[in-house]
């Protein structure tokens, strides 16, 4: 069993310390907001993770997981110290805001009293390693103790935090002390995950690299999909012919509104303003920006294509979270479309299965009128008397909802499915105007085993044909 420190109780430090709690090791999370820290105290999870309370709760009955608001105390004979604050955009250009980062530096410097290994795993621009190493080594209260700084980059999903904790696809440590990257490498060798080592500049770099791709999959379908709607093709259907080929893959080829959340947003600005730094010119990463942010309004345009204005006109919003399973408002879609919609004179029915508070407090923030959006209890009550609805969010409940109730509440049945969970033909024909993202009106693929026959497919059909490995289309 390792002592271990937690600097920072958000989506990464919250699930990091429970995780590794979980896996039988001494955990403290340190954060310096106590309001933060009396609901973890109470019980409470300041945080919407499936799994997560019931993790929580189980480490801290079994004596492994604390929290505090006092570093001395966490870090008080911890052998590893996580950094796993936040990391916003800052004020210049998409630049990496690291005073979090500093003022813990600066903070474990001042109570650090014995060796220990500081590994950096919140998102940090390239060279951060070295700005923590100097800022300890310039604050230590104790001039003859001696650490190590290891950067350990995070991967997880927002909504699969734990799962992704706990089966990594890979663990990444970087640091020019390789005895201490071996250490931390020792506290994941109970996941049976591959571990690169690597020197701490280029760890920080497979970070950005790794979602600044990620985020170029989504904008390139999405620029795809607008490209399937003026040809009459149906993007998902090449979506599904692309994900066979191995080089490319399924993951990330889903057409909708665009990425949004804490990490793919700001790494991509934080990535493309290093590289302008350096002298360079990203021009993929620019053109990444501007489709996902182009994504979001195409929706608003194909509203007011079918509505004409908007003045006066009900629009209901299923899905307020960036994304399913979490109720992280950041740069969520939902917040430009009801700031937009509202602009021109509509009101909102929003509903979110958990994100109501959170996008309550996001609108404040944004400066959204909340006095023209009313919070619907569920997704009906969201579909009354409505001109129109959004579908921003794709969570699992709008999939199974009864549309034929849906468009009986409705004053006038148009549907905008931003994230093309329905089918366009099975819509129109339960009377709704229907719009998807690059959706086409062709027959449904058919795909096929693979196999010596020479016998030709069968002609497609009304209903999608998949024969063979049928859980792999999504």
């Amino acid at each position: 069993m390792s002592k271990i420190c937690v600097i920072g109780t958000g989506y990464v430090g919250l699930v990091t310390g429970t995780c590794f709690a979980d896996m039988g090791n001494d955990v403290t999370c340190v954060d310096i907001v106590e309001e933060k820290i009396a609901r973890l105290k109470r019980g409470e999870v300041p945080i919407y993770e499936p799994g997560l309370a019931e993790m929580i709760a189980r480490n801290v009955r079994a004596g492994r997981l604390h929290f505090t608001t006092s570093y001395r105390e966490g870090l008080a004979d911890s052998e590893f110290i996580f950094i796993a604050v936040n990391t916003p955009t800052g004020s210049t250009q998409g630049s990496a805001d690291m005073r979090y980062v500093e003022m813990a530096a600066r903070m474990i410097a001042e109570e650090l009293d014995h060796y220990a290994v500081i590994i950096n795993k919140s998102t940090v621009p390239v060279g951060s390693g070295d700005v923590v190493t100097r800022i300890i080594r310039t604050h230590l209260a104790r001039p003859d103790v001696s650490f190590a700084v290891v950067s350990n980059p995070e991967f997880l999903r927002e909504g699969a935090a734990i799962q992704d904790f706990l089966n990594p696809d890979r663990v990444v440590l970087g640091s020019s002390d390789m005895e201490a990257a071996h250490r931390v490498a020792a506290l994941y060798l109970p996941l049976r995950a591959p571990i690169i080592m690597t020197d701490i500049y280029t760890a920080e770099m497979i970070k950005y690299a790794s979602n600044a791709f990620l985020a170029t999959k989504i904008s390139f379908i999405n620029e795809i999909a607008q490209i399937c709607e003026r040809l009459g093709a149906d993007v998902k259907e090449v979506a599904v012919g692309m994900g066979y080929d191995k080089r490319i893959g399924r993951a990330f080829l889903d057409a909708g509104l665009g990425y949004g959340g804490s990490c793919f947003p700001k790494d991509v600005r934080a990535l493309a303003h290093m590289a302008d730094e350096a002298g360079l010119h990203p021009q993929l990463l620019h053109a990444v920006m501007e489709i996902n942010q182009d994504q979001r309004r195409l929706v608003v345009d194909k509203l007011v294509s079918i509505l004409g204005s908007l003045r006066n006109a009900t629009i209901g919003i299923l899905g307020l979270a960036f994304k399913a399973n979490t109720d992280d408002m950041r740069e969520a879609p939902s917040l430009d479309i009801i700031r937009w919609v509202t602009g021109q004179g509509a009101l909102v029915r929003a509903y979110d299965p958990v994100a109501r508070e959170t996008a309550r407090q996001a609108m404040e923030r944004e400066g959204i009128r909340l006095d023209l959006v009313t919070f619907c209890s569920n997704a009906y009550e969201a579909a009354e008397q409505a001109d129109a609805i959004i579908i921003v969010t794709d969570w699992n409940e709008f999939k199974s909802l009864d549309m034929v109730q849906i468009r009986n509440l409705m004053r006038r049945p148009v549907l905008i499915d931003g994230r093309n969970i329905y089918e366009p033909r099975e819509m129109v024909s339960l009377g709704f105007t229907y719009r998807g993202i690059g959706r086409g009106t062709g027959p449904a693929a058919t795909v096929l085993p693979a196999s010596d026959s020479t016998t030709p497919p069968p002609a497609p059909t009304r209903e999608r044909t998949l024969i063979g490995e049928g859980d792999e289309y999504r």
